[in-house]
């Protein structure tokens, strides 16, 4: 018997959908093909111990299974709810019309609990577009995904409660989206600018900065504030809007950021890598291409602290971002976009030993010292 049952890759910070093709077949024995990772290839043994943790038959037939399209490589534990769908269905232990209907995604612990996933706003986004009626997952990332309006969004804690779902014996009512008190509370910050009394040069600089959305570079000696002032500076940029808070809640989704039960970002990401940071770690990619700091900081502040000791190479990287606001991260077999409209705010010491130059001050660095140290990140 052959059933289809559907999932989402999710490449960049968009999702593909894949077709998971389901057959029993005279004989015993597990194919699964459809260019899987080794975590797929690994979700025979979890599959399996959740069946019999659950109560459900795990069958003694030839099982292939085709992840299509084929071209496409799949990665991570996530398939394992679809591919166990997929089966039950197979053996007639879920009857069910609509299974077609539904985007299935979630990692099945060895007792058949559900574990949450990365991306599921992405994928929700997809499901509703391409006119899925539900999306089936951990009730983890239910509130996530119940952003998207036009979808039922179907949180479940364990296997047993889909399957009950798809046999009407027990059917889970759409989740809704509700703000979390981190949402509410999103605006009361525990710093805040105005707690900065005097340096009113500095302090007009960087509201002119927050204004225009400008990059800015803050150059004084150790103790003049320059971190704290930094700190403070997302508490006065404007509200996200809603499509800006969708756009960095997906990128944050991905990256797998989003705490379970959590919602919307409603606070302007700061992210303020440390100066060892590597070049993949801040615009993104790796063999499994995931986003990197600059993407992590869309809609945000990129705080790069004592920027002469970053790598020349790391700071390279950054001049296209900068420039059009989106990395493109290439492979032999694809290319991913993310976003990367940050504001970009650094802070360096005015010499090697931290002072400005003083003519009378025997200790202080040489004007010619100085004026190299400076130089040197003048084409930033």
């Amino acid at each position: 018997m052959l059933v289809k049952t559907y999932g989402c890759a999710v490449y960049g910070i968009e999702a593909i959908p894949i077709t998971i093709e389901t057959n029993l077949g005279k004989g015993i024995n597990f194919f699964l093909v459809g260019l899987p990772d080794s975590a797929i290839k690994e979700s025979h043994q979890r599959i399996k111990a959740a069946f019999t943790n659950s109560d459900y038959k795990f069958p003694q037939r030839e099982i292939t299974i085709n992840m299509a399209p084929a071209d496409i490589r799949k990665e991570g534990s996530a398939y394992d709810l679809t591919i166990a769908v997929g089966i039950l269905s197979a053996s007639e232990q879920i009857i069910n019309a609509e299974i077609d209907k539904y985007i299935i995604r979630g990692e099945l612990s060895l007792d058949g609990g559900l574990q949450p996933i990365r991306g599921a706003l992405s994928i929700a986004i997809k499901a509703r577009d391409m006119g899925y009626k539900g999306f089936i997952l951990p009730k983890q990332n239910a509130n996530e995904a119940a952003i998207v309006e036009g979808i039922d969004i179907i949180g479940c804690e364990n296997i047993q409660e889909v399957v009950d779902h798809f046999n009407g014996s027990k059917c889970i009512a759409p989740s809704k989206f509700v703000h979390t008190e981190n949402e509410n509370n999103a605006l009361n910050y525990l710093i805040d600018f105005a707690d900065v009394k005097g340096q009113e040069h500095v302090k007009r600089a960087l509201e002119i900065a927050a204004a225009g959305g400008h990059n800015i570079l803050l150059v004084g000696p150790p103790g003049s504030g320059k971190t704290m002032l930094a700190k403070r500076l997302p508490t006065i940029l404007p509200p996200l809007t809603i499509d800006e808070a969708l756009e960095t809640t997906k990128i944050h989704s991905v990256a797998g950021l989003v705490g379970a039960n959590n919602g919307l970002l409603m606070t302007r990401p700061f992210r303020s890598p440390h100066h060892t940071v590597s070049d993949v770690a801040l615009v993104g990619g790796g063999s499994n291409p995931k986003p990197g700091e600059i993407s992590l900081a869309h809609n945000g502040i990129l705080f790069l602290d004592e920027l002469p000791e970053y790598k020349r190479q790391v700071l390279e990287v950054m001049r296209q971002p900068l420039e059009d606001r989106v990395v493109t991260i290439s492979r032999a077999k694809m290319s991913v976009e993310y976003p990367a409209g940050f504001m970009l705010v650094a802070s360096m010491n005015p010499s090697p030993s931290g002072n400005f130059y003083d003519a009378n001050d025997p200790n202080s660095d040489p004007e010619i010292v100085v004026k190299r140290y400076l130089q040197k990140y003048q084409g930033l």
